[in-house]
């Protein structure tokens, strides 16, 4: 047995940091998928390739189903896909990371170097500091989470242990920004509800806000000579745009939620562009009804994303924000780029740029296979739905479950390149060795 664990860590080690999240993530999955596709964790046919889009979906945090979670999958099986979208959501190093710096204070040059793969940090945090600070945030806020939707769903007539699975599947999902529901039409039922929108909301922006703000947050809290590094400031400027932006667009641009009365309207415009801009998936008002600008929109905010190293998907504000100064920068002729007065350095720029230009070849890729394959659907719809899987959203027009079973494969690539962050992805794919030759090319740009 021996041996062969000593060849299986020699096997790890031989790979890239990259290749490593690549093939840890494939692992759980498989697990996942294998587990699904028992007996005991699904009702009615053993349909395979649903089962992997369901565990692609959950270990992705992404949402997207082809079949229903409670009419499908038993308890069972509905378990299964929370420790995915628990394990996909804070990372699969993680914990483990935690635990070993718990009884060793220190851990492998290996796992920090898997680890910073995974976490695009700030000079100004230590992993060790934000290891510690993820997983103490993660169990803090679900908890919380939990406690709260219990007190929200007392009032539905439910049994004491059916309010404690609901609360505690939804505040993992919500938190993780995973976008899994018990409910079949979502939270749609809950428009109105100013406690359990405020709830759901809590929890999907302080996962998408990610593990690098609260910690530095709480390192400014905690020692007073701290100072906000410039990312936390960036992600809490680009955050406030774009989320008022898509309130305000939907408010007053989305008949569906123009007709919606008083504070309702309000609680709908907001939701929606929260959780388009968390990826955390959830609805409160049927997407496949929106008017198209405000469809453009929603697809837009999902583009875009959040913060990295938080739950959330999308591009990212800090990728998007550089892209917007290297132009501004060049288009005005000046040296360096530049971003509100401070230098951002060019191996952030160039990473940043790199990023942009995979992630729309990925869309452009995702939507010339799924118009082929689902050629009955309109281009819109299947737009979205490429968005949505890339960004790991969860949302969706409604095409998700009548998809062709070559469509179904493409959005399972697109979730899995989602979770694991183009660059990540592209890196895995393109490792070449560092003693290769590389001769300059003689070509005008």
């Amino acid at each position: 047995m021996i041996p062969y664990l000593r060849k299986y860590n020699k096997f790890l080690l031989s790979l890239s940091p990259q290749r490593n999240l690549v093939y840890g993530f494939t692992v759980y999955n498989t697990i996942g998928f294998l587990l699904l596709c028992l007996p005991w964790f699904h009702n009615g046919d053993n349909r395979w390739i649903d089962n992997l889009f369901a565990s692609t979906s959950a270990i992705s945090t992404t949402g997207l189903l082809t079949v229903g979670t409670t009419d499908y999958f038993t308890v069972p099986g509905q378990l299964v896909l929370m420790m995915l979208f628990q394990i996909g959501g804070i990372g699969y190093m993680t914990f483990t990371t935690y635990v070993l710096l718990g009884s060793t204070h220190r851990t492998s040059n290996w796992r920090k170097k898997i680890l910073s793969a995974a976490f695009a940090l700030p000079d100004s945090l230590k992993l060790k500091d934000f290891i510690k600070a993820a997983v103490v945030f993660t169990i803090m806020m679900e908890v919380i989470g939990a406690i709260l939707y219990f007190i929200a769903f007392s009032s539905e007539g439910w049994g004491f242990w059916e309010i404690l699975y609901q609360s505690v599947f939804h505040s993992i999902s919500a938190f993780c920004t995973a976008g899994f529901s018990l409910f079949d039409n979502g939270f749609e039922d809950y428009v109105g509800d100013g406690f359990i929108n405020f709830i759901t909301s809590m929890l999907a922006i302080a996962g998408s806000l990610g593990f690098i703000v609260f910690t530095d947050l709480w390192l400014t809290i905690k020692d007073k000579k701290h100072a906000l590094s410039f990312t936390t400031k960036i992600i809490f400027f680009g955050f406030a745009i774009l989320l008022t932006f898509g309130t305000v667009s939907l408010y007053f641009g989305e008949p569906s939620i123009v007709a919606l009365d008083g504070a309702t309207r309000l609680y709908a415009a907001f939701f929606q562009s929260m959780t388009a801009m968390t990826t955390v998936g959830f609805n409160t008002v049927p997407i496949g009804g929106l008017v198209l600008p405000m469809l453009f929109t929603i697809i837009f905010l999902m583009y875009v994303g959040a913060s990295p190293s938080g739950t959330s998907g999308g591009l990212k504000i800090t990728t998007l924000t550089a892209v917007i100064a290297y132009l501004r920068s060049k288009l005005k002729n000046c040296d360096g780029v530049q971003f509100l007065g401070r230098r951002i350095p060019e191996k952030r720029v160039a990473i940043a740029l790199t990023t942009f230009i995979f992630y729309i070849t990925i869309i452009f890729f995702g939507l010339l296979l799924l118009t082929h394959f689902e050629s009955t659907h309109e281009f819109r719809e299947i737009m979205f739905e490429t968005l949505s899987a890339l960004g790991t959203v969860g949302l969706s027009t409604g095409i998700t479950g009548d998809l062709s079973f070559a469509g179904k494969c493409v959005i399972i690539a697109l979730m899995f390149i989602g979770r694991l962050g183009v660059i990540t992805f592209g890196l895995a794919l393109s490792q070449s060795s560092e003693n290769d030759e590389v001769e300059d090319a003689d070509i005008a740009v």
